[in-house]
């Protein structure tokens, strides 16, 4: 499957939907589609959608602990929705679930980082 990175905004929140597995080949590239959109917008707060995503490796759990630093330097947080069975897996093992939200629902992920749920 080809790598897909699209960038939207949705109530002060950067939403990254990826198509594709996130692995150390296409990590970077995600990590430089995510920083420049992040920096060209106004939001404070990033949810990836993993709805697209098959498989994730630890430089994916990297990837996102990074924006996850970007985020915090701006008050932000980081969320991550639709993650199927193994990608909950890898989630909790790396103890990324620690730092980062992981939620059902792109919905339920921005109601919560922008506190109305």
């Amino acid at each position: 499957m080809s790598l897909g990175v699209i960038t939207l905004e949705k109530n002060k929140c950067m939403i990254v939907k990826i198509t594709g597995d996130i692995d150390h080949h296409s990590s970077e590239e995600i990590r430089l589609d995510v920083d420049r959109a992040y920096d060209r917008s106004g939001c404070k707060n990033i949810i990836f959608d993993f709805s697209g995503v098959g498989f994730m490796d630890s430089s994916g759990v990297g990837m996102v602990i990074g924006r996850y630093k970007n985020a915090a330097k701006n008050n932000g947080k980081v969320a991550i929705a639709n993650m199927n069975r193994d990608l909950s897996r890898i989630y909790e093992i790396s103890g990324l679930g620690k730092i980062v939200g992981g939620f059902k629902t792109l919905d339920e992920a921005e109601r919560t980082l922008n506190g109305k749920y």
